[in-house]
């Protein structure tokens, strides 16, 4: 009988409120979405620096005619340099793990194919040069690989790729770090949209609570209700943001970007499943703590 006044008292109350309990569901929704775009962010970039720095490559520029690299003295490089180069590369295993010869012509097909808009892929191969790709054992061993080449006649420069991508990760993880904190700036929002909420709720219901307190129910009694109907909000505002947060993964990451970016890797819908249980149940912690809070500290019951 008393589970049976409890549910009912719950659905009423939601039902007296709808508005507010509508508000708190679409706050809660925005503010758990950008929370999971967020850790969602975080994981792609582990994901990216797992894929990618296995894959590192250190890029041994060689000079070309009217370079301005100053090791070149505005010369190309001979092809007595070029097996030169190649012979010191070889020597450098097992620490260099494999060594690829790249034209001019290959790079600048390869960076048309890769960077379509970019103004270079409209410019000429002028811009580029032929290279030795050294794939390394321990993408850490960058600068044993780069005192030994550095200098030898015929090498105009020395590129590290990890560098290039630690740039890159770097603005990730800030983007990443920005959506957390604005999602941190919506529970505050959500937290005292609920404060709120509880507190009209309650005074609406002011003469309820009096006759129950009159007839001697607990405190528990009176404040439960309040608290489930603040917390199931909660909850569906959550559900749905993992939802649209699934959604996304799903159709945007999975099936669009890993189509069209088949050469990285990419975050799944198994990751969403890791979070959103963390998500749901931090969302019931808060919302339950918010009301119960309050109720203690503003309505006296």
């Amino acid at each position: 009988m008393r589970i049976q006044f409890l549910l009912g008292e719950i659905a009423n109350g939601l039902r007296r409120n709808l508005s507010m309990a509508v508000s708190v569901v679409i706050v809660t929704m925005i503010s758990m979405y950008l929370l999971g775009l967020g850790l969602m962010g975080q994981r792609q970039v582990d994901t990216m620096k797992d894929y990618w720095y296995d894959r590192v490559q250190v890029t041994v520029l060689l000079c070309a005619e009217k370079t301005r690299y100053t090791n070149c003295a505005g010369e190309p490089t001979t092809d007595a340099q070029r097996t030169a180069i190649k012979s010191e590369l070889e020597a450098l295993k097992p620490t260099v793990k494999e060594v690829f010869y790249e034209s001019r012509d290959e790079a600048f097909e390869r960076f048309k194919q890769t960077y379509k808009n970019s103004p270079l892929a409209r410019a000429g191969e002028s811009y580029f040069a032929d290279s030795y790709r050294v794939n390394l054992n321990d993408a850490g061993k960058f600068d044993v690989v780069a005192s030994s080449i550095k200098g030898m006649p015929g090498v105009a420069d020395v590129q590290d790729q990890k560098k290039l991508l630690e740039k890159f990760f770097t603005f990730m993880n800030t983007v990443s770090w920005a959506a957390i904190a604005l999602s941190s700036l919506m529970v505050f929002a959500a937290v005292m949209l609920i404060s709120t909420t509880i507190r009209q709720t309650a005074f609406s219901r002011r003469r309820e609570t009096g006759i129950m307190r009159l007839v001697g129910a607990s405190n528990f009694t009176i404040r439960f209700p309040f608290v489930m109907e603040t917390a199931l909000a909660s909850v569906l505002g959550a559900a749905l943001a993992m939802g649209m947060l699934w959604a996304t993964v799903r159709y945007g990451v999975v099936g669009f970007l890993s189509q069209t970016l088949t050469d990285t890797a990419f975050i799944g819908v198994a990751d969403v499943y890791r979070v959103a249980p963390f998500v749901i149940v931090g969302v019931i912690g808060l919302s339950s703590l918010t009301s119960w809070v309050t109720l203690r500290r503003y309505l006296r019951v």
